[in-house]
């Protein structure tokens, strides 16, 4: 199947990225590519930029697309959380910008091989990389409803977390619920909506965001992206991150806060002891979000949110 793949917030990633010829960028969610070329395109002529992607069907389809760019673009296949080990590895010790974009690629919502999707269907996987960890299905399958219920409030925030997670563990009785169609079906039984109000979002939609920060460690991984990204930034480069809910962004916004606070000592304290001194500075404040015209035109962009910060001296 053919996807068209539409980076959010292009505009808006760029000018706070500001990639100058010659830089060394680090776009760490390569996914379709687009954020990625445009980098390498601002960056030219002799620019890099090293992309990442845990899923090795993103690195394949960006290797294919944008292998114009020959030796300018280094792919890896790695998560973010792995960034402190692979960018030096592969050249990139220390850089001029680093995109974090978390949303899932279009490629990746339609991918009916993994259900990262309930509208694509297909079997409850949704690993970013399938050689490592456990599916989504494992955990439905073999979790109580109580540790299923935590699950959905600690990671999709849904407020019928206990009446979703019993609604598993009876129909399981009969059979798995081992795919997104069956999933998707039960969410909404159980949590059907008042139809006086159009709903913007599927039932289903937080069960599913849930799962998949749970089966990837998401948001453990982006603390440690977060930390090698600013470790790695030489000064006056830019820290991007392009997130799609609260939990990832309550994440960034807090490590923004602490990295342009820098002293950790408690506020009683007559002077610090910790020694730490600031290490960004926010370009963004507050928070960007995307146009009405781009959301009217990608509605996936809907939920986006932008921040930036810029490396001081060391």
């Amino acid at each position: 199947m053919q996807v068209g793949h539409s980076p959010v917030m292009p505009d808006q990633v760029m000018q706070s990225l500001a990639p100058a010829p010659g830089s060394l960028q680090i776009d760490t969610t390569v996914g379709g590519g687009g954020h990625t070329e445009r980098i390498l395109e601002a960056a030219s002529p002799d620019g890099r930029v090293l992309g990442l992607d845990a899923d090795p069907a993103a690195i394949a389809r960006v290797a294919e697309r944008l292998g114009r760019f020959g030796d300018r673009l280094v792919l890896r296949q790695a998560n973010f959380r792995e960034l402190a080990e692979v960018a030096p590895a592969a050249g990139f010790g220390a850089v001029d910008g680093a995109l974090f974009d978390l949303g899932l690629s279009s490629f990746q919502l339609v991918d009916r091989d993994r259900g990262f999707g309930f509208r694509a269907g297909g079997p409850l996987d949704m690993r970013f990389d399938t050689s490592r960890g456990v599916p989504a299905s494992d955990l439905l399958a073999t979790l109580d409803a109580d540790e299923l219920a935590a699950l959905f409030r600690r990671y999709g925030e849904e407020p019928a977390a206990w009446r979703i997670a019993k609604a598993i563990v009876e129909a399981r009785r009969a059979a798995p619920v081992d795919s997104a169609e069956a999933l998707a079906e039960l969410v909404e039984r159980v949590v059907p909506g008042n139809p006086r109000h159009k709903r913007r979002i599927h039932p289903a939609t937080r069960v599913f965001q849930a799962l998949r920060i749970a089966v990837n460690e998401e948001l453990d991984a982006l603390e440690q992206g977060l930390a090698a990204a600013v470790d790695l930034l030489r000064p006056g480069g830019r820290l991007v991150v392009l997130s799609y809910h609260s939990l990832e962004d309550r994440i960034v916004k807090r490590f923004l806060q602490a990295e342009r606070r820098g002293c950790t000592c408690p506020p009683e304290a007559p002077v610090c002891v910790c020694g730490k001194q600031p290490r960004l500075r926010l370009v963004t404040r507050p928070s960007l979000t995307p146009t009405p015209e781009e959301i009217e035109a990608n509605p996936r962009a809907r939920s986006a949110r932008l921040r930036a910060a810029e490396r001081l001296a060391a």
